[in-house]
């Protein structure tokens, strides 16, 4: 998604001195009502116009297979909305330059692909990002696709989303995997440790619904916890948006460098298992 600020501040109301008379205190009351209106008409405009900018997104070609590590974001249907293209393409282009200097993977830093959930070449990749997912309703063959690639050793990163959108989330999960438990995974799991040793999961929120803290679950191949995940779940977060806006100001460094420990962690992980 576009940046969201922590904060926005409008102009304070006018203080009142203890001789004000009502009536004063009534125009101030106005005057404050309108300011703040103003306030929120602002914030509605810049949000909607860096939606806006994200929905135009330039879609680039993709990078011809060459056995070098290549970020695979996941293109589904969203009838009208956006979901699987935010904060594309420069959340590839940082969190693979980051990569690239904490790393020895050299992956490709200015190229990424986009896949839908049933095309074959999928299979030739081992790690794919599913952004917005409470807008993703797969249809049989995108479910079966995705089946088929987690099954031969794929590793999926879910992320941005929140609230109720678990629910579609959910059902749409199902339709990938009936059978899959979706379990929550805390510190200790081996994931969070895979690359940079992560010893809490508090504090991260989704920049859209701060109300919200974090969580992080799983799904193991045959839902066998001795077995590798085949899916790592970002509810109530949004790393993507944190990697994205990483180098503009927008949110605070530490919540941009947690993300990218933990996006690090995921595919380390996903390389590894």
């Amino acid at each position: 998604m576009g940046p969201r600020p922590f904060s926005r501040t409008c102009p304070p109301s006018p203080s009142r001195s203890p001789s004000s008379s009502r009536r004063e205190g009534r125009v101030r009351r106005r005057q404050l009502a309108v300011t703040l209106a103003a306030c929120a008409v602002v914030g509605v405009a810049t949000l909607a116009s860096m939606a806006a900018a994200q929905r135009w997104v330039r879609i680039e070609p993709n990078v011809a297979y060459d056995a070098r590590f290549t970020f695979v974001r996941l293109r589904y249907q969203v009838y009208g909305r956006s979901g699987w293209e935010f904060d594309y393409p420069a959340m590839e282009r940082n969190f693979m330059t980051v990569l690239d200097e904490m790393t020895a993977i050299a992956p490709h830093t200015r190229e990424s692909n986009i896949l839908d959930m049933d095309d074959p070449e999928l299979l030739k990749y081992p790690i794919a990002y599913l952004s917005e997912p409470g807008n993703w309703l797969p249809d049989s063959s995108e479910a079966a696709g995705l089946r088929t690639w987690l099954a031969k050793g794929g590793f999926l990163i879910v992320d941005d989303f929140f609230g109720r959108q678990w629910d579609t989330f959910e059902r749409s999960m199902r339709r990938v995997l009936p059978e899959a438990r979706i379990v929550p995974l805390d510190v200790s799991h081996p994931i969070f440790d895979a690359f940079f040793r992560i010893t809490t999961l508090e504090g991260m929120r989704h920049p859209s619904a701060r109300s919200y803290e974090a969580r992080y679950l799983g799904i193991y191949e045959d839902n066998d916890p001795e077995r590798r995940l085949q899916v790592i779940i970002n509810y109530n977060n949004d790393i993507g948006d944190y990697m994205e806006w990483s180098g503009d100001g927008w949110y605070p460094v530490n919540l941009s460098n947690d993300a990218y420990k933990l996006a690090t962690n995921y595919l380390i992980y996903g390389l590894t298992h």
